[in-house]
């Protein structure tokens, strides 16, 4: 009897019916898709693999691409395309069109709880993306062909080994080649301040000075085609700019002292940093007001000299609220979002985005230049935030500073932006 147990025991383990049970399989994680780094959210249907193809919502890629989208439910054909490319692909059709060239796909496009799946690889690359595969992170990451943008980049003094001149050119000063010229289309020339008084300083206590041989640099530009703009850097930290905007005299005189120095350049670049710290309620719109009132009176005498004013203010999201988007986006040309010194580094993509839509509740997106500030990023991190500028159709972005960027920030720039 106990030889017949052991038996049946030996049996039933072989057989799997005894021993302990088997491990439940876990679920595969959820595919994610990057674009330059920016999360894709995929509202009800995530992105699956069919026949070892990723298929992903066509229309959350799409609008991510800032692509138009259309869907025929007659035909059961969805369709896509910006100014150089249009596909079109049809549903369980393994043929699908790029430019009405017909080309054959791995997987066809499917239906699944009501959303239309298309190949991604096929997508993507048909826009001219660069699209790859993380197996061990079950991670599509996508980088979108380089955008023609605004590229500006703020020149100031540095050292031998950030020298904005050497970085830009090629060469050490005087000598110049075209060098980083080609990347950059405007240089924000960070030569000016004021003080309390308005009178228009080549030299200050931040460090902002006009350095000698300065004409060399307006003449280096002018050789390669670079637009100018003379930046006026002021800091109210210790009430500099408090006390200016409330003396008309003072106002007058620091317009004045501005458009005097500024025909030498392609425009005026205002860069008045710290309004609004800590201040509330009436006091708070009074010094809204004041700044408003001052970019008025300057934007009117730069029109009329036929340059362009750009406006460099810190984000809405900052500690800094002093200043009305709405209205200084009206009287404008350009607005430099500084949507940076949140704390950490890389900075958050989050408030930067953040800042951006605030600003875009009140500005045009065409007038919105992303700011970055080039010592808290590395290459992956600034893919993305021209990333953000892209996605939301911003007019370009700024770069501080040059001299402090390095090639492979340079390498990843030349991949992403086409400066305009």
């Amino acid at each position: 009897m106990k030889r017949l147990f052991l038996t049946f025991v030996l049996v039933m383990v072989l057989a799997g019916g005894l021993g302990p049970p088997a491990l439940a399989q876990p679920e595969p994680q959820e595919i994610t898709v990057l674009i330059d780094g920016l999360a894709v959210t995929f509202e009800d249907v995530p992105p699956v693999i069919q026949n070892g193809r990723t298929l992903v919502p066509f229309r959350a890629v799409a609008e991510a691409l800032n692509v138009a989208v259309d869907w025929d439910g007659a035909t059961r054909t969805v369709s896509a395309g910006d100014a150089e490319t249009s596909v079109r692909l049809q549903i369980n059709n393994i043929i699908a069109y790029r430019n009405n060239e017909p080309i054959t796909l791995d997987v066809p496009p499917v239906i699944q709880d009501g959303r239309t799946l298309i190949p991604l690889r096929f997508f993507g690359e048909a826009f001219n993306c660069a699209v790859g595969w993380d197996g061990a992170n079950r991670t599509v990451r996508i980088t979108s062909p380089p955008k023609k943008m605004t590229v500006t980049g703020f020149y100031a003094l540095g050292d031998r080994q950030t020298s904005s001149w050497t970085d830009l050119f090629g060469k050490p000063y005087p000598e110049t080649a075209r060098g980083r010229t080609g990347m950059v289309g405007t240089l924000a020339l960070g030569w000016y301040s004021l003080d309390k008084d308005g009178n228009l300083l080549t030299v200050s206590k931040t460090g902002w000075q006009r350095p000698d041989g300065w004409e060399k640099v307006l003449e280096a530009a002018g050789e390669y085609a670079l637009s100018t703009e003379m930046v006026v850097h002021v800091t109210d930290g210790d009430g500099t700019i408090s006390a200016l905007l409330k003396d008309e005299d003072a106002v007058t005189r620091a317009v004045d002292g501005i458009m005097e120095a500024a025909g030498d350049y392609h425009g005026v670049n205002l860069d008045f940093e710290g309004l609004g710290y800590r201040d509330e309620g009436v006091q708070l719109e009074a010094v809204q007001n004041a700044f408003n009132e001052f970019v008025r009176i300057l934007a009117q005498r730069v029109r009329a000299a036929g340059l362009d004013l750009t406006l460099t203010l810190h984000a809405p999201n900052s500690v800094y609220r002093g200043y009305d988007y709405r209205s200084l986006g009206a009287v404008a040309d350009r607005i430099i979002i500084m949507a940076y010194d949140y704390g950490t580094v890389p900075e958050p993509n989050s408030l930067v985005i953040q800042a951006v839509e605030q600003a875009l509740n009140n500005v045009p997106k065409e007038k919105l230049v992303l700011g970055i500030s080039v010592p808290g990023e590395n290459p992956a991190s600034m893919l993305t935030k021209v990333g953000i500028a892209k996605r939301y159709q911003l007019n370009g972005i700024a770069l501080w500073r040059l001299g402090l960027l390095t090639d492979e920030i340079w390498h990843t720039l030349r991949k992403t932006v086409v400066p305009s």
